[in-house]
């Protein structure tokens, strides 16, 4: 349920709407936008008696939200939500490219690729200390010190890191390296637990959609970290699995303007987990933004036969270069830029 608050609703009646909906055992979660405020009732709203709200000075009206997923939806937010990291907007009309390695390897690899994507053009850097492997004996990151790897060769070229976590363990970890926006795998977008202690934190979160998540699932999963009071939710397309063989996984180019009809949050894509493949990656990337998609996630190495995990799909500092160029035309094609 939401509750509409009138423009010309003061500051009194405002918090004595909020201690009303508290009185009831509720908690009021706030969107303010440019034309409207919104107040959002969580919790059980049986507590809540017929027309109890409606009367009070704020209140322009009471409306049930029918999407199972409340807070993410667009019946809560109607205008799209805009979520800056580091002064870095993702989401709006910008459109930002997050690139760098599959996995952390050495300092001067992380080196290298910082300051390639950094000549490119990209905004933010993307990289993983630990990573989830289908078989317990490949390689499975660097771990700790791979952050701080990461971490200094991202600072010297002033770019904020992107980094998967597997383990709630880590938290702690991971807020004292001060790591810029976590992401959830795909293979936990369905932890559930560590989707509670993600959403108890102030950092933005990338939601990578689960190998065979419906669109549902995948929304209902960005719920359990809005219920837990972080709202500053990512989502990333990165291909569901089918019965093609061809290429590594099918990018769902139909879940973006899908989504974006759904939710009010960012939505970004995965081109290279999606093709498998760098050949794959640009042609991936340019359907991506073309279908509205609010950025990219975009592996690249220094030197991507030398690569220790994923060398197939990512791209080397000239391709990535070339890429970036292609994309800023298609941006400014539909009125955004890069």
């Amino acid at each position: 349920m939401i509750v509409i608050v009138k423009p010309q609703a003061t500051a009194e009646q405002m918090e004595h709407l909020l201690e009303r909906i508290r009185q009831y055992g509720l908690q009021p979660m706030v969107s303010t936008g440019s034309e409207r405020t919104v107040v959002g009732l969580l919790g059980d709203e049986r507590l809540l008696p017929d027309g109890a709200l409606e009367s009070l000075p704020a209140v322009e009206q009471v409306m049930p939200i029918l999407k199972p997923y409340k807070l993410v939806s667009r019946e809560f937010k109607s205008t799209d939500t805009v979520i800056e990291v580091r002064g870095i907007p993702i989401g709006g009309r910008q459109i930002q490219v997050i690139a760098g390695p599959c996995s952390v390897e050495t300092p001067e690899q992380m080196r290298s690729s910082a300051e390639a994507v950094k000549a490119a053009g990209c905004r933010l850097m993307r990289g993983g200390a630990f990573k989830p492997r289908t078989s317990p004996y490949t390689f499975q990151g660097v771990g700790d010190e791979g952050l701080d790897y990461f971490r200094t060769a991202a600072d010297a070229v002033g770019l904020p890191i992107v980094t998967e976590l597997m383990d709630v363990r880590k938290i702690d970890l991971f807020l004292e390296k001060g790591v810029d926006v976590i992401q959830i795998g795909t293979r936990n977008m369905q932890n559930f637990d560590l989707l509670k202690e993600v959403g108890r934190l102030d950092v933005p979160v990338i939601l990578k959609r689960g190998l065979s998540a419906t669109i549902k699932e995948w929304l209902m999963a960005a719920e359990y970290i809005a219920a837990h009071g972080n709202h500053r939710i990512i989502f990333a397309e990165r291909g569901i699995r089918t019965f093609e063989t061809a290429y590594r996984n099918v990018l769902d180019v139909t879940a973006i303007p899908v989504l974006k009809r759904e939710t009010h949050l960012p939505v970004i894509v995965d081109p290279s987990h999606a093709g498998g493949k760098a050949w794959l990656v640009p042609q991936l990337s340019k359907a991506a933004i073309a279908a509205g998609a609010d950025g990219l996630l975009v592996e690249s190495h220094p030197c991507p036969e030398e690569a220790w995990c994923d060398a197939d799909q990512a791209l080397s500092p000239e391709q990535l270069t070339t890429l970036m160029g292609d994309l800023r035309r298609i941006a400014e094609a539909i009125g955004r830029e890069l």
